[in-house]
């Protein structure tokens, strides 16, 4: 109780006298403990496909996703391309893991039209 009589309320949770956990260290926390954080690292990579692999190759690639094992699926505009890029994968896979601590392991090239799905 407080000096006026009245009742603490007590946060859900919280031994008593314990401060409230700041939001952003609790989603923080979540995320780590989920794995949702390595996912997000990892899907970085789609978005920053054409400066991890520079325009010649992004022009005739899409990167699509990645898998929770580490698998980034990107579409390729032809067999021949898919091909080569089949031979260039360890040093994409280089510049594409950079300095990340999660690393995508495999690429998997996937023949098919660049504005479809």
């Amino acid at each position: 109780m407080t000096s006026s009589g009245r009742r603490r309320k007590r946060a859900l949770g919280q031994p008593d006298g314990a401060k409230p956990t700041p939001l952003a260290t609790a989603l923080e926390a979540w995320m780590a403990q989920s794995g949702l954080a390595r996912r997000l690292q990892m899907a970085e990579v789609v978005s920053s496909w054409a400066e991890l692999v520079g325009p010649q190759i992004a022009a005739v690639t899409r990167a699509l996703s990645v898998t929770p094992d580490g698998t980034l699926m990107v579409r390729v505009a032809s067999h021949t391309w898919a091909t080569e890029l089949g031979l260039m994968t360890p040093r994409i896979l280089t510049r594409v893991n950079g300095s990340r601590t999660e690393r995508v392991c495999h690429i998997r090239w996937l023949v098919g039209p660049l504005d479809g799905p």
